[in-house]
């Protein structure tokens, strides 16, 4: 009988050895690191699919005083991202408005600004957005503040990660997580597309109020969700020269340029883009930077031609000085 147990319990072991080497490894996330981004992986049979915060290895980090001409942003980001930092109180922020003036980069660059003191940044798809109460609660316990960072953000109808990020922001069943805030930026200021037919569905009273339908009341109900809106408006003509001048001067090593041409360059670039923003002038200055002088190329002082009559007359001095 106990030979035959001892022949069971060694299958058993051998059974068990097997399913442990079809089991995920435990995921171990680096904490060194300033930004992450969000990722998926399929672990195998029985691991199906999990996230890990990937670390960065170079970061974009933007400084504050290369962003120009949204000051009023910028005040507002910084103020609400150093009440975080400080153990305050602090509001998830929804930065809207039009491509290029500057959304993307301002997260950044408060990033850059508030790293030392321990501010981190957590980058997730829009798709992958259903897995924000996992990622609270991997990061709940840690010293650090984390910003979730979701860029470019848009939803369709019956959109799962719409309803995740919702709860998420009201805190659901559990509580909002201390350290962890939502900064979003979008195109589209309620998040959703709108469309001609939901404006049948608004409601009109004896006194003259219009109320939105159930549909915009919804749409509007996520961006509700964000305590800080900032929007980004359209640059005019002398903000974006300015933007293109200064990322000139910045990406030449502050050496000189022609300002007409300069100037003249940049509006046709703008002219062909059939846009003024932030980008388009950045773009124009990496263009145009990469097509000037090199600062560091070596300038070779060159010796005056030998004329015919000079060399005549030494000719003639040398032989009289032979003579003598």
């Amino acid at each position: 009988m106990l030979p035959r147990l001892d022949k069971i319990a060694a299958k058993v072991e051998a059974l068990i050895d097997r399913v442990d080497a079809l089991l995920p490894a435990a995921i171990l996330n680096d904490w060194t690191a300033v930004a992450y981004r969000w990722q998926k992986r399929n672990d195998g049979l029985l691991g199906g699919m999990r996230g890990t915060l990937v670390p960065v290895a170079i970061p974009h980090l933007i400084q504050l005083n290369d962003l120009h001409d949204i000051d009023e942003q910028k005040e507002r980001l910084v103020a609400n991202t150093k009440q975080f930092v400080d153990g305050k109180t602090a509001n998830n922020v929804l930065l809207t408005g039009a491509r290029g003036t500057g959304k993307s980069s301002l997260v950044k660059a408060v990033l850059h600004q508030f790293s030392k003191r321990g501010l981190r940044l957590i980058e997730v798809d829009r798709a992958d957005l259903i897995d924000l109460p996992l990622i609270a609660e991997m990061v709940a316990m840690r010293p650090e503040k984390f910003i979730v960072f979701a860029d470019d953000l848009s939803f369709e109808a019956g959109d799962a990660a719409y309803k995740a990020l919702k709860s998420v922001l009201d805190g659901g069943v559990s509580a909002p997580t201390e350290n962890m805030l939502v900064y979003a930026t979008s195109n589209r200021r309620h998040l959703m597309p709108e469309r001609m037919s939901e404006n049948a569905e608004a409601q009109h009273t004896d006194d003259g109020e219009i109320h939105p339908g159930e549909t915009t009341e919804e749409k509007i109900s996520l961006s509700e969700r964000f305590g800080l809106w900032l929007s980004f408006y359209p640059f005019d003509q002398a903000q974006y020269l300015d933007i293109a001048q200064h990322w000139v001067e910045v990406l030449s090593g502050h050496n000189a340029f022609d300002l007409v041409a300069f100037r003249k360059a940049a509006l046709l670039w703008a002219l062909e883009r059939g846009a003024r923003s932030g980008r388009i002038a950045f773009q124009f200055a990496r263009d145009y930077t990469g097509q000037m002088p090199s600062r560091n190329a070596k300038k070779t002082k060159r010796s005056p031609p030998v004329t015919r009559e000079r060399s005549t007359a030494n000719v003639a001095a040398a032989r009289s000085r032979t003579k003598k």
